[in-house]
């Protein structure tokens, strides 16, 4: 509750019936909307850099992380830490289920009514109905 409290004056926009585990970290909240019966449960790290949003009635597994920023390394006369970084956002849209420890990449959407298998890294968008799962993340069925 008190979490819930804390991210509804914070962040972006916020609905009802939002629960966050314990552990989640959410780095910059101002950046950070969440629809209607969303739940992201414990250990999650949510980096919201590049602005993340969440529709309505997703699930979140635990121990996964949504990155919205990536590092380039294009600049060879620069290390690679001091490249600059991107920022296209992350989309996930609504009745979406994400396992646990999932990793979901700078610039994916992941469409209406989606499975993502645990453990996947998604670096691709998710096209509506469907499963995905595996490093890097690929269509297992559409549903």
């Amino acid at each position: 509750m008190i979490r819930y409290v804390i991210l509804k004056a914070k962040a972006k926009k916020i609905g009802d019936n939002v629960s966050i585990g314990c552990n989640t970290i959410i780095k910059r909240w101002d950046n950070f909307s969440c629809g209607d019966d969303v739940s992201i449960h414990e250990y999650c790290m949510i980096d919201c850099d590049g602005g993340i949003t969440i529709g309505n009635q997703v699930s979140i597994a635990h121990s996964t992380s949504l990155i919205s920023a990536n590092h380039t390394w294009m600049d060879q006369d620069t290390p690679i830490k001091y490249n600059p970084v991107t920022t296209q956002g992350i989309a996930i849209e609504s009745d979406v289920w994400v396992g646990a420890g999932v990793r979901i990449l700078d610039g994916v959407v992941i469409k209406n009514r989606s499975i993502v298998a645990a453990g996947a890294v998604v670096n691709r968008s998710v096209e509506s109905n469907s499963i995905v799962g595996g490093i890097p993340a690929k269509l297992i069925k559409k549903i």
